[in-house]
């Protein structure tokens, strides 16, 4: 009888490792899932109409002029 209390449990071994592999892959998966919706998107701030002009100079001549009291976002680099 005494011989059988040092003898780890194998059933709750293998439950304790099921329950840790499976938490990492859905962790995995919640990650590969929010990364991939947020992959590329970005704001830019190019002027209206630009992508019909052929080219640089001609956009800026043909933009729309409403920049001019715009709030500029500043970085600050600390």
């Amino acid at each position: 009888p005494n011989a059988q209390k040092n003898v780890p449990d194998h059933a709750l071994i293998g439950g304790v490792v099921a329950v840790v592999v499976f938490a990492t892959l859905c962790l995995i998966i919640v990650l590969g899932r929010y990364l991939a919706r947020h992959k590329g998107t970005y704001l830019t701030n190019e002027a209206k109409g630009a992508d019909d002009a052929p080219d640089a100079d001609t956009a800026i001549i043909n933009a729309d002029g409403n920049h001019a009291h715009a709030e500029e976002k500043k970085e600050y680099f600390i």
